[in-house]
């Protein structure tokens, strides 16, 4: 078994009318999750959209995620300034969290070097699994699988990565030399397939807001040798991955629009990502609706 199961949801961070956090929000959307097919969730990632929170806001929502849930909780502690996420690593660990997202540093373009001295340092701030969350199309800087190596060997608690680097060949080379021990999640909806060739214990998603029970089904027949259902699954989700970012709405745009639809209250994005635009809306009730279709087609592989 995974460390922290096989699917886990970089959940949004739900605002309210104002732009300002919803904690409330954040317990019922963090108990959906774990009542529709969520493992675990991660906090304050990406989707979580972490940069536009100040630091009271994050830790306020890990402690609030952390007591509404029984499934492991990973906090989001990674930014582009070392001594920050160390700080935000030792109170996420002082609140119970469960385990350390922790990002490559963006925007700086460090070194491999620093890379690695940023990712040692977040480690020894508490004895939580760190997660390496490795997506260089936002960061800017790509870890290098030699880097990851030596983290995976030399750091006790670096258990794990989050692979968005859309490379499923340089992901199998990476699981094929790493310990024993050490895991690789996919990071990307439209990869973890493919990722699943390559080794990867599980998913990380975002579409997993709405799909978790579908990628649940996929890994249960993955595992069971079925790969043309497997692959069946994954085309019932495809719409959703499509769905879930573009240049016009960005993740995690579309992801609170879906959640919207479906009743669940988590607002706008924030600035710099802005309200979802008509057309994302619009399109939510269609990607539901056609994901239910597919469901009911093949009532013989149920959920």
């Amino acid at each position: 078994m995974a460390r922290f199961g096989r699917v886990l949801t970089a959940m949004v961070t739900p605002f309210d009318s104002d732009g300002a956090l919803d904690l409330d929000a954040a317990k019922v959307l963090a108990r959906h999750l774990q009542d529709h097919g969520n493992d675990g969730l991660v906090i304050a990632g990406t989707t979580g959209e972490a940069p536009t929170l100040n630091d009271d806001e994050r830790l306020s929502l890990f402690a609030a995620v952390i007591e509404a849930v029984t499934i492991p909780v990973i906090a989001g502690t990674g930014t582009n300034d070392t001594r920050h996420s160390v700080q935000l690593t030792k109170e996420a660990k002082a609140l119970g969290a469960d385990g350390i997202l922790a990002v490559c540093p963006y925007y700086n373009r460090p070194s491999q070097a620093g890379i690695d001295g940023h990712m040692r340092a977040i480690a020894a701030a508490s004895d939580l699994p760190v997660i390496v969350y490795d997506i260089p199309v936002r960061t800017g800087r790509k870890i290098s699988t030699a880097t990851l190596l030596r983290l995976f060997r030399e750091v006790p608690n670096i258990v794990a990565l989050k692979d968005a680097a859309a490379n499923p060949g340089e992901t199998a080379a990476l699981i094929s030399s790493a310990p024993r021990g050490c895991e690789a999640y996919s990071g990307d909806d439209v990869m973890t397939l493919p990722l699943l060739a390559s080794g990867v214990v599980g998913t990380i998603g975002v579409a997993t807001h709405w799909t978790g029970e579908d990628h649940q089904e996929m890994f249960d027949l993955w595992e069971k040798g079925d790969t043309d259902g497997a692959r069946l699954v994954n085309s019932r989700m495809l719409e959703s991955f499509a769905f879930e970012t573009g240049d016009d709405a960005p993740n995690p745009i579309p992801t609170k629009a879906m959640m919207r639809h479906l009743g669940l209250s988590v607002g706008q994005a924030r600035l710099p990502m802005g309200d979802a635009p008509a057309f994302v809306d619009q399109r939510a009730p269609e990607v539901w609706a056609n994901l239910q279709r597919w469901r009911d087609a093949f009532p013989d592989r149920p959920l």
